[in-house]
């Protein structure tokens, strides 16, 4: 499986299934209670977001979650984690069945994080950036008592503008390196990268969050890459000017986030690089996983609650996990 495209920029495909899911059914699929399964891979940033939101806003109950396994070939990512190999709500061995399902000619990637129609089988939709906003605003009948507010009214406008930065820069950007066909390329991603997070550690030299005093969906979305920074960006994908260890303001920021119910245990960094040099075979063409890097100063105190600001605002922290969505324990950082 190939990711590089020799002599050219890397490009990712943004084509998604936009339907979505509402509170008045607009497109043809209302919010209701367990009606619908988010499937996941822990090694997947984008899929991590809605994991984290999910559990933030306490939507276990309603909205059920299966999760792959950290490797996928070409035809989809696969339930093997599960007994038989199948997920035990929808009943399939691979995510491309619940695709096919809405599409028998679907023609695009087979992409976590996905949201699924439990009676139908389909595929309703997989646009990852979309997800994560309509968990805040339409699945607020559903919510927990204490909540956070992660995307906000009144600070939308920031929010969206310091996501574009950051999906552009960093999200998006380590993989415009990872993955860049010529050396111009990747200069030009490696540049942008570490110009962002340089800006983003000044920024957040000032302040706690990046949008306001408290957590938003700004801060799940730049964490998600944070996390796995060190452990595969820094080497795998050559961004290595600076390890996030080696950036004081940004890894004491990670480490406030990393910290807070909802974020830290959601890592599994087994997961996390199994997936990225056990798939990438065309940068990393031995499989071999690194055993690296050492995780125990992700523990350290940060020191950030001196800048103000509390993570839930006038909410309350996510409780326990459910005991089937708990991260190994010898796969946690």
């Amino acid at each position: 499986m190939s990711y590089v495209n020799p002599g050219s920029e890397y490009r990712r495909d943004q084509r998604y299934l936009t339907t979505r899911i509402t509170r008045d059914g607009r497109d043809g699929w209302p919010v209701e209670s367990g009606r619908y399964r988010l499937v996941v891979s822990r090694a997947c940033p984008w899929a991590h977001r809605a994991v984290i939101v999910r559990r933030l806003l306490g939507l276990e109950d309603a909205l059920s979650m299966g999760i792959c396994g950290p490797v996928h070939d070409e035809r989809s990512w696969t339930f093997d984690l599960d007994p038989d190999g199948r997920d035990p709500v929808l009943g399939i061995e691979r995510l491309q069945q619940a695709y096919l399902a809405r599409d028998p000619d679907y023609p695009l990637g087979i992409t976590v994080p996905a949201v699924v129609d439990v009676p139908t089988g389909q595929v309703v939709t997989n646009d990852f950036a979309q997800i994560t906003v309509d968990l805040s605003l339409e699945w607020v009948r559903f919510h927990r008592p204490g909540a956070p507010e992660l995307y906000p009214e009144h600070l939308r406008e920031q929010i969206d503008e310091v996501n574009t930065d950051v999906f552009r820069d960093v999200n998006n950007g380590v993989y415009r390196a990872g993955f860049a066909g010529t050396q111009e390329a990747y200069e030009r991603a490696y540049t942008r990268l570490f110009t962002r997070l340089d800006a983003l550690s000044e920024r957040l030299s000032r302040q706690r969050y990046l949008v306001g005093d408290t957590l938003t969906e700004a801060d799940v979305r730049l964490f998600t890459t944070l996390a796995r920074f060190d452990a595969v960006y820094h080497g795998h994908f050559k961004c290595n000017r600076s390890k996030l260890s080696e950036l004081p303001v940004l890894f004491a920021y990670f480490r406030d986030l990393f910290q807070t119910p909802g974020f830290g245990d959601t890592v599994d960094l087994v997961h996390v690089k199994e997936h990225y040099y056990r798939v990438h075979r065309d940068i990393n063409p031995t499989g071999v996983v690194p055993l690296g890097p050492d995780t125990s100063t992700w523990w350290a105190p940060h020191h950030r609650e001196e800048l103000g600001g509390r993570p839930f605002g006038e909410g309350t922290p996510p409780g326990p996990l459910p005991a089937t969505e708990v991260v190994p324990e010898d796969h946690r950082p």
